[in-house]
C-alpha cells in the first residue's frame, strides 16, 4: 500500500508536464514542474515545511506555539496548512494589494491575517519588517523569515533539484524561474550544477524588479511594474546569495497574459501570473537555443487564487493590458 500520512508527507514529488503547445512549436522539450499539485496549492508548501522542520528540530519551536511569517500569499497559506496538521498557531502579515482569493484562503484556513499597505522593504512597515517585530513580541513564537532563511532553499536542493532529476534522467540543459525569495531558484540551480556544471541557469524576472539588472550590471536598478504576485524583488536575499546565474530575462506583462492564455486554452493548464513569466522565458530560451533542448521550470501555483486579477477583464483594462 502506498499511502501518505496526512498533509506534510503529501507535499512534494510532484509530476513534470510537457507544455506540448511550446514545445512542438519551439521543437524543444519544455517541462513545468507542477507545483501547483502540492496539498497547499504551490511551490512554498516545500519552503514551509522545511522552515517548520527546521525550526522543531532546532528547539526554536515548542507545542502550542506561534509560526509568523510576511507573505505575498501562497508562504502563508502553506505554513498555516502545517500548522493546522502540526497543533501550532499562524499569524501571517500579508500586503492589503494581494489577491483577495489569497487572503480569503488564509483566513478560511484559521490564520490570524494582518493586512499592511505594500511599501518597499526600506520601509519599517514593509510586510517582512512587520512580521519579524510581530515574532519578537509574541510569546513562544518564530519568525519564519523566508526571505533569508537558508531552511528555504535546502528545501529545493534535497527535493525539488533531485525530483526533476530523477524525472528526466538527468537530461536537463537549462533550468529557468523566478525569483521571490530565491529559495526556488537557487536550490534547484545549486543542485543542478553540482550535477552538472554545464546545465545553465536562468532567472526569469518580472519588470518592477531589480533582479534582472543585479544581474546584467551588478547595480540593483527597478523599472516599471508588474500585475504578478509573490515573485520580484529590490534586494539580494540571503537565500540568493551566491546563486548560480548564466543569465536573465525581463518579461512583461502582456508577454506574461499572452503564455497564460496559451496555457490555458491549448495545455489545459490554468497558472497564477509567476508561471507565465516562467513560462514566457523558458518559450524565449528554446526559440534562442533552437531545436533539440530540454528546457525545465516551474508551475508555481494555480490560477483560481488570482481570477479577480489576471483574469478579471475589468482589472487589466486598468492597467492597459486588453
Amino acid at each position: 500500500m502506498d499511502i501518505k500520512k496526512g498533509f506534510i508527507e503529501s507535499v512534494g514529488n510532484t509530476p513534470l508536464i510537457r507544455i506540448n503547445s511550446l514545445s512542438d512549436e519551439t521543437g524543444c522539450e519544455i517541462l513545468g514542474k507542477a507545483e501547483f499539485m502540492n496539498p497547499g496549492g504551490s511551490v512554498k508548501d516545500r519552503a514551509a515545511h522545511y522552515i517548520i522542520a527546521e525550526a522543531e528540530k532546532n528547539g526554536l519551536l515548542k507545542p502550542g506555539g506561534t509560526v509568523v511569517e510576511g507573505t505575498a500569499g501562497n508562504t502563508g497559506i502553506g505554513i498555516t496548512h502545517i500548522c493546522n496538521a502540526k497543533g501550532y498557531k499562524a499569524v501571517i502579515i500579508i500586503p492589503e494589494t494581494q489577491s483577495q482569493e489569497k487572503i480569503e484562503t488564509l483566513r478560511t484556513l484559521g490564520a490570524e491575517v494582518k493586512l499592511v499597505p505594500a511599501v518597499p522593504y526600506t520601509n519599517p512597515d514593509n510586510y517582512v519588517r512587520v512580521s519579524e517585530r510581530i515574532a519578537k513580541e509574541t510569546p513562544n513564537a518564530i519568525w519564519a523569515n523566508q526571505f533569508d532563511n537558508l531552511a528555504n532553499r535546502k528545501a529545493h536542493f534535497e527535493t525539488t533539484g533531485p525530483e526533476i532529476w530523477k524525472q528526466t534522467d538527468g537530461k536537463v540543459d537549462v533550468w529557468i524561474a523566478s525569483l521571490g525569495t530565491g529559495g526556488t531558484y537557487s536550490g534547484t540551480a545549486l543542485y543542478f550544477k553540482e550535477k552538472n556544471p554545464k546545465i545553465k541557469c536562468i532567472v526569469a524576472d518580472p519588470h518592477g524588479s531589480g533582479i534582472y539588472s543585479f544581474i546584467k550590471t551588478g547595480t540593483i536598478s527597478v523599472e516599471g511594474s508588474s500585475i504578478t504576485e509573490g515573485i520580484g524583488q529590490g534586494r539580494i536575499t540571503k537565500n540568493m546569495e551566491g546563486m548560480p546565474v548564466d543569465d536573465a530575462l525581463r518579461i512583461d506583462d502582456k508577454e506574461c497574459l499572452r503564455i497564460l492564455n496559451i496555457l490555458l486554452k491549448k495545455d489545459g493548464l490554468f497558472m497564477g501570473g509567476s508561471v507565465g513569466i516562467n513560462v514566457a522565458a523558458a518559450y524565449q530560451t528554446a526559440k534562442t537555443l533552437g531545436p533539440g533542448h530540454t528546457i525545465v521550470t516551474v508551475l508555481c501555483d494555480g490560477g483560481a487564487r488570482y481570477q479577480s486579477k489576471i483574469y478579471n477583464e475589468e482589472f487589466l483594462k486598468t492597467k492597459g493590458l486588453i
